[in-house]
């Protein structure tokens, strides 16, 4: 009998290959690209950051003024004005313009070390202000106090000081005018900033009972802070760093500053913004020796003292009028000493060269009993 064939058992099927492991994934292509893509891109950097600082050197070594190219605010505005309207992003304008800030002044100080003044301490607005203008690599030198921001450039010991002048919901910062009146020192440039007051501290904010800052940054909060924190006790200290470093060191302490201060001091932002004004704007005055040279879009500000009589600021007002020119601040200062009378600051639009900003100042001379132009500079826009 024949016996029956043994049936074959089905091959097993071979086993697909594992796409994991086979070939990368969509995201891992991805990130490798992009990995390789950042590498290169990095490389072109450094590479078009010295070009760009070696062209700099060139303009710099070449100019017949080397004083004059390392500072020129108005070639400096017009500059990041022009890189933010060709800013397509992602990064925001203002990264743009504080990287290229930062090449400008690494290679303007690599020329000539510019020595700069200003109200401290470190990461106050008037160092915010400072760093706006003239970079991290300037020699940034912080004192206690304006006056001795004046006598530092007055002496020598620097080439240019930062002060505030005034504020948009304060007004006039008076140590900053009473230093004009005293010193034979010159505006020759402006920064406007935008200021934003934040509450930083280490407590939750119902475990506050103490805000410290300085008076300015109190009164531009003095609404929210009555508002939101009726229980502390407010308490007025000479810089908004100083506030902060109370606020890392003294249990239920909250500072009123700027953000900046937060990171350098490690403290926590308990609230934003909380300035009254949210359009709140201080404007620094660079004092130094440098005069700024006429662009078409300028400021001049005065020193004047006149008669003390009635109509004597009508007159001089009116010269302002009958020259069709703008003015854009006056403040008054009165007379220190036994003297009755006022010193008003004003500023116009304008330059000191234009002919008719010269024509009226001729005629405000024939009628002062003092007047001294405290400069021509080019006009800032506000920034953050």
């Amino acid at each position: 009998m024949a016996s029956k064939p043994v049936p074959k058992k089905p091959a097993k099927p071979s086993p697909a290959p594992n796409s994991a492991k086979a070939a990368p994934s969509s995201a891992a292509k991805v990130a490798a690209n992009a990995e390789a893509e950042v590498a290169k891109l990095d490389q072109e950097i450094v590479k078009l950051i010295n070009r760009r600082a070696a062209a700099t050197v060139k303009l710099i070594e070449a100019a017949p003024d080397r004083k004059a190219i390392i500072y020129d605010p108005r070639n400096d505005d017009d500059l990041y004005a022009k890189l933010e309207s060709e800013n397509q992003g992602p990064l925001p304008g203002r990264t743009i313009r504080g990287v290229f800030r930062h090449i400008l002044s690494a290679v303007r100080n690599q020329a000539r070390v510019q020595r700069v003044a200003y109200l401290g301490p470190a990461f106050s607005f008037s160092h915010m202000a400072a760093i706006e203008r003239f970079g991290e690599s300037a020699d940034l030198i912080p004192v206690n106090t304006i006056p001795a921001v004046f006598e530092e450039v007055n002496r020598g010991h620097a080439d240019f000081g930062v002060v505030p002048i005034e504020n948009s919901t304060d007004g006039r910062i008076i140590d900053t005018l009473d230093m004009f009146t005293r010193l034979p020192l010159r505006i020759c440039g402006e920064i406007q900033l935008a200021i934003h007051h934040n509450l930083l501290g280490r407590a939750a904010r119902g475990d506050i009972n103490e805000v410290y800052s300085k008076p300015q940054a109190l009164s531009q909060c003095r609404d929210w802070l009555s508002r939101n924190m009726p229980q502390a006790r407010l308490i007025e200290v000479t810089s908004t760093s100083t506030a902060a470093q109370l606020a890392r060191d003294k249990p239920g302490a909250a500072a009123v500053a700027g953000k900046q201060a937060a990171v350098e001091y490690g403290l926590q932002v308990l609230a934003e913004n909380i300035e009254d004004n949210k359009s709140n704007v201080t404007r620094f005055a660079v004092i130094g020796d440098r005069p700024a040279s006429t662009t078409g879009r300028d400021r001049t500000s005065l020193l004047l003292q006149i008669p003390h009589r009635p109509g004597s600021l009508s007159d001089a007002l009116t010269i302002f009028k009958q020259s069709k020119l703008n003015l854009t601040w006056i403040e008054s200062f009165p007379l220190r000493g036994p003297e009755t009378g006022y010193i008003f600051f004003l500023d116009c639009e304008g330059h000191v060269k234009d002919a008719k900003v010269k024509r009226a100042l001729e005629d405000l001379a024939k009628m002062a009993v003092r007047m001294e132009v405290l400069g021509s500079y080019p006009k800032s826009d506000p920034v953050e």
